[in-house]
């Protein structure tokens, strides 16, 4: 995991939540790897849902791929690929996913949560968010990741 801090923001509602996902919608590169860390009730699956909503994805589409593993959601032209490498037992059975595939494919968005557990594996332009409990209705979410990919990007015209 890159341990660059780029941004650190709370978030106080599921209003900021689904603002945050349309910011990451708007200004995601073409292809990209996120890597979702946080405790269980953080926010990782709601913050997915947030961004497949602003690119189109009907509402109660997008789930949690804890028993899947992979969800795959598609909407504008984009794919979005929801991946839970909580019940992955080791770095092998992940990448027998074919999550390299995934990772590499254009025009798709692979948001992994639980990546620290295979963070091995991501490439080094990932963008890594940690989302931490701060009380049952805050969180804080850090921004990590290399600063050439993503500073300009995203925090300099915030």
């Amino acid at each position: 995991m890159h341990n660059h801090q780029l941004c650190r923001m709370s978030i106080h509602s599921l209003d900021d939540t689904d603002r945050l996902g349309r910011m990451l919608a708007q200004r995601l590169p073409d292809r990209a790897t996120i890597g979702l860390v946080g405790t269980l009730g953080a926010g990782k699956t709601r913050l997915v849902q947030s961004v497949a909503a602003a690119i189109g994805v009907p509402e109660g589409t997008a789930t949690s791929p804890t028993f899947t593993l992979i969800q795959p959601y598609h909407a504008a032209n984009k794919k979005i690929y929801h991946v839970d490498a909580y019940r992955v037992n080791d770095l092998d059975e992940f990448l027998e996913l074919g999550i390299e595939e995934l990772m590499e494919e254009p025009g798709a968005w692979v948001f992994v949560e639980w990546g620290d557990r295979v963070a091995d594996v991501f490439p080094d332009e990932t963008l890594w968010l940690r989302i931490e409990v701060a009380s049952p209705t805050q969180r804080e979410v850090t921004f990590f990741g290399d600063p050439a990919v993503w500073e300009s990007l995203f925090f300099n015209s915030l």
